[in-house]
């Protein structure tokens, strides 16, 4: 029997992990792209070449942890995280290439030297990445596929808590963000469902209530002017 994987085999995985949605919207400016052909290639992870065991050694400073922000949109929060914590290393993915270009622009502006980005699918960079390298998973408002036969697409799945059980070191954190109740419920269910996680809330305002620092994105603030109610949710590895 051939040890080759298939055809049908490659195109299975390949829907398992390939990104659904947008890759690129209105055109970009003539300064983002520049951007765009020469920052991005200096901070961008290619996962062609497995990232190396000390995560750190990605940056050009010292870093004493790693966080990952996962699908970052304009990336408001993730430069705001970074300007806030030099000390900390920074990776996010995102394959909609206008966000990539919006964050490139705020790290050029800002002279963050604590950032990498991953433009392209969350899945693939997540299997590359070394056992307990990250201290911290940020899942704000990903799309929720509201239709019953697109929540398969949902990033939140079993299969997606085993492989943060497994980059995330003991007490890391992920941090998941919705405007949606439906896909709330959806996350609180499998996560309580996989064991690997604790739920941290005591209370209302525990989830009610943004973090410390919390930077607000422009997505909610067009959540809240049309009524929408964000919950947070924060999902604690077992030690």
């Amino acid at each position: 029997m051939s040890h080759d994987m298939s055809a049908a085999d490659q195109n299975r995985k390949h829907r398992q992990t390939s990104f659904f949605g947008r890759r690129k919207g209105h055109k970009l400016r003539s300064h983002q792209a520049e951007l765009v052909d020469h920052l991005l290639p200096k901070l961008a992870i290619d996962i062609a070449h497995p990232p190396p065991q000390r995560l750190a050694e990605l940056f050009g400073t010292d870093v004493s942890e790693l966080r990952l922000e996962i699908g970052f949109g304009g990336g408001e929060h993730l430069a705001a995280c970074a300007k806030a914590h030099p000390e900390v290393g920074f990776i996010g993915c995102e394959p909609f290439v206008n966000g990539v270009a919006k964050l490139l622009a705020t790290i050029e502006a800002d002279a963050l030297a604590n950032v990498r980005v991953r433009a392209g699918d969350a899945r693939a960079f997540i299997e590359s990445l070394p056992t307990g390298a990250l201290s911290r998973i940020y899942a704000l408002y990903p799309d929720p596929w509201p239709k019953r036969r697109q929540r398969k697409r949902r990033l939140i799945s079993p299969a997606m808590i085993d492989a943060f059980a497994r980059v995330l070191a003991p007490g890391g954190e992920v941090r998941f963000a919705t405007d949606v109740d439906d896909y709330a419920g959806w996350t609180l269910q499998r996560f309580f469902a996989a064991r690997q996680f604790e739920w941290t809330a005591r209370r209302a305002e525990d989830w009610l209530e943004p973090w410390p620092g919390w930077t607000v994105t422009r997505y909610e603030v067009k959540a809240r002017v049309v009524g929408r109610r964000s919950v947070y949710l924060t999902f604690r590895k077992a030690k």
